[in-house]
């Protein structure tokens, strides 16, 4: 499969968007998927630029588009891809709060599990999650897991390969994707430029 990082927490995957935010792309999508309200990870102006009528988009309930809603611990399959939820919150900050139904989601794509996290915290769900192929994670902090949580995540969730992201733009540098990466040896961890494409 073909992953793009489109900058902070915005990726393509084959022709699956999530969370597009100042993106730059034309092609048009098959699925978008938002984790969650806030402006830099739901961004209708974004979402116009590649949504066609047979784009399908799937969202937390709170957000008032047309959309195949869902909570956590749900699941749907479109376009042949199977998708499951968890929730995305903090535990000790009040940016995400639990009670807001917000997302994190786990697709299976050419045989592979991803999970693509939505702003979160270090949570119990991830002592849930197995078999993951591919975990896209935020280390930026404030908002988020910081480097240190990040770290733990990863050893929970064990997942064969982790991107990180929610950097770069509003909180965050590239120094601490670095030291993530430094902090996890024995793990794999791709840490990729804006616009650079990996095929996993």
């Amino acid at each position: 499969m073909e992953i793009k990082w489109l900058g902070h927490s915005s990726f393509r995957i084959n022709l699956i968007y999530l969370d597009p935010y100042q993106i730059h792309e034309t092609e048009k999508a098959s699925l978008i998927l938002i984790t969650h309200s806030h402006y830099d990870h739901f961004s209708q102006k974004d979402m116009n630029k590649i949504q066609s009528k047979d784009t399908i988009i799937i969202t937390p309930e709170d957000i008032k588009i047309p959309s195949i809603k869902l909570k956590p611990f749900q699941e749907t399959i479109q376009k042949g891809i199977k998708i499951q939820t968890i929730p995305s919150y903090n535990i000790n900050k009040k940016f995400h709060p639990k009670e807001n139904n917000w997302l994190s989601y786990i697709l299976e794509i050419e045989n592979k599990r991803i999970l693509f996290c939505g702003d979160t915290d270090l949570i119990p769900e991830f002592n849930q999650l197995n078999d993951i192929n591919i975990a896209f994670l935020p280390i930026g902090g404030t908002y988020t897991m910081n480097v240190v949580e990040a770290v733990e995540a990863v050893k929970i969730i064990k997942p064969k390969i982790t991107i990180p992201m929610h950097y770069g733009k509003i909180v965050g540098f590239k120094e601490d994707a670095l030291k993530f990466k430094k902090s996890l040896l024995g793990f794999e961890v791709i840490v990729l430029e804006e616009n650079q494409i990996v095929e996993l």
